[in-house]
């Protein structure tokens, strides 16, 4: 019964994952939602889902 036990590993893991990949899905569907009426903003919101998906990710300072 491999389900009944407690990982803790998978509760980490899960975090790093919404942290890396969450905010920007989240700031990628606030942009299409502005995108009709505040195009500026928008692309404000487009810019910062890319941008902290690349630093998150660690390519933006050369991570290996």
């Amino acid at each position: 019964m491999s389900f009944l036990e407690v990982n803790f590993g998978n509760d980490i893991f899960f975090l790093i994952f919404g942290m890396l990949f969450g905010i920007p899905i989240l700031f990628t569907i606030i942009g299409a939602f502005l995108r009709k009426k505040y195009k500026k903003a928008a692309n404000v919101f487009f810019v910062l889902a890319v941008l902290y998906l690349l630093v998150g990710l660690g390519l933006c300072f050369g991570g290996i």
